[in-house]
């Protein structure tokens, strides 16, 4: 991490305003948004992104067949290949830079370099194949960024309390763990404050002069 507590305002509560965004930020945080396959992450940053988000899409194909697992996941057509790119702006001089990172094995390799610099993480979650986050929440663990968990609550998904996905998911205690629908931008927006702060707690202290 290169980043200290002490060179962070507290959490901004609100966005930026239009003459905000004009001007240069204060503070640049990367965030990363990971997740198994299909499990929301393009659609969080076009939540909330105040640019037109970069999307690196690409239509599945018969060559995706019985590479990709599809189970649960019967209507959808599109798969992130590279990466997502958005920017959302907080109040105070806060900008935060969202990459979401493509879910499949077969890309895995890409990680060690979109997660290079990047401040913490969001390991978005699926009830419904809760083990496709648990190459994600390795990564973070073994490389010592921060991350929190934000179940994305899909329709018709059986519900669970936060307790039994923590324990399922086992997850450190100091880890946050929250619902979420990252298809409302207000929600979505909610997970990216909860990781900024978890950040902010984190952080090592300064270094002495």
């Amino acid at each position: 991490m290169n980043f200290a507590a002490s060179d962070l305002p507290a959490t901004p509560g609100t966005l930026a305003t239009p003459a905000e965004l004009e001007e240069d930020p204060k503070h640049t945080l990367k965030i990363l948004v990971a997740g198994g396959f299909g499990v929301g992450k393009t659609t969080l940053v076009g939540s909330v992104s105040e640019i037109r988000p970069l999307r690196t899409e690409e239509t599945l194909t018969d060559e995706s067949a019985g590479v990709d697992d599809l189970a649960g996941l019967e209507r959808k057509s599109t798969t992130t290949v590279a990466m997502d790119f958005g920017r959302l702006t907080f109040g105070g001089g806060v900008r935060l830079y969202l990459f979401g990172t493509p879910g499949q094995e077969r890309f895995w390799f890409m990680w060690d370099q979109i997660a290079y610099g990047a401040v913490g993480a969001i390991v978005l979650a699926d009830t419904r194949r809760l083990p496709a986050s648990f190459a994600s929440i390795d990564f973070f663990e073994r490389r010592e960024i921060p991350f929190i968990v934000a179940v994305n609550c899909f329709d018709g998904a059986r519900r669970y309390t936060i307790a039994d996905i923590r324990d399922a998911l086992d997850v450190d205690p100091h880890v946050p763990v929250m619902l979420c629908d990252v298809r409302h931008r207000d929600s979505a927006k909610n997970v990216l404050v909860a990781l900024v702060e978890h950040a902010i707690r984190f952080a090592p202290p300064p270094e002495e002069p």
